[in-house]
């Protein structure tokens, strides 16, 4: 059995410039086929646009207010909303509010910098 808790997770910065600790991935653990994280973007911050070839990715988010663009349509998000985003599918996330943008960020592939494309 494995286990890893947020507290033992150590932030990096993605090539999209958020914040993210694996909770489970190829890096910590015997996953090889998906990655969970948490992710964290600051109040008044944005990941930059990209795109990822090959990953489907499943935001949920767990406290905060932003806005999401994906291939140009945009929507209000706040805690609770699941967001859903296809591999090839340009997309970025603001924070609106006046606390941390934090949520989950599910990856299938696991999240790599390689397959990570900057649009803007």
């Amino acid at each position: 059995m494995e286990t890893v808790n947020r507290k033992d997770a150590a932030p990096f910065i993605t090539k999209d410039k958020s914040e993210i600790r694996d909770i489970l991935s190829p890096r910590n653990s015997s996953i090889r086929n998906q990655s969970l994280a948490e992710a964290r973007v600051l109040p008044g911050k944005s990941t930059e646009e990209h795109i990822h070839p090959k990953t489907e990715e499943i935001y949920y988010v767990l406290k905060g207010k932003g806005r999401i663009r994906i291939e140009g349509e945009e929507r209000d998000v706040k805690s609770g909303d699941g967001i859903a985003i296809l591999p090839g599918k340009r997309h970025k996330i603001w924070n609106t509010g006046k606390s941390d943008l934090v949520f989950l960020c599910c990856c299938a592939p696991a999240y790599t910098h390689e397959d990570t494309v900057i649009t803007e």
